[in-house]
């Protein structure tokens, strides 16, 4: 299994996630529920996913550091300031509640599923290898960061 570690870059994890939605939401339409399908509340969590994942985007980009998820090691700084000191994560944060948006767009109870994926995938073969390297890069400084800030929210 740790070949697959950093091995699918996020974005496609998240196509992937969001297809497997509609997929189920297609297969399974008994279960799609009028008032969980919201157009305003699907756009409105979506729009703010994407708010904080370029937020946390631009806080690298002013750090000059990498936002390649294949190459954490590339990291030139430790970041831990701005939407870093709520979440060690808000790009994927951002990405699941894009996905989150999707589920209420969608309407259907089974497509919640794929935000447990998402989130099951990304924690095992992207956040914890990530972090793995970033403790040896950055020790007791990541160490601190880690056990002062959540992963998610």
């Amino acid at each position: 299994m740790k070949r697959l570690e950093l091995l699918i870059p996020p974005p496609l994890v998240m196509l992937l996630s969001g297809l497997l939605m509609w997929l189920v939401s297609e297969i399974f339409p008994a279960l799609t529920i009028a008032w969980l399908h919201n157009v305003a509340a699907a756009v409105a969590i979506a729009l703010l996913g994407i708010a904080v994942s370029l937020t946390g985007i631009a806080t690298f980009k002013r750090a000059r550091t990498t936002i390649d998820p294949k190459h954490p090691t590339e990291a030139s700084s430790l970041i831990s300031s701005g939407i870093y000191r709520y979440s060690r994560n808000p790009m994927y944060l951002g990405v699941l509640l894009v996905l989150v948006g999707w589920m209420f767009y969608l309407g259907n109870l089974l497509s919640i599923l794929g935000t447990f994926i998402f989130i099951a995938y990304i924690t095992r073969f992207q956040i914890i290898p990530e972090e793995r390297l970033l403790e040896e890069k950055f020790q007791a400084e990541f160490l601190s960061y880690k056990n002062n800030v959540r992963r998610w929210l």
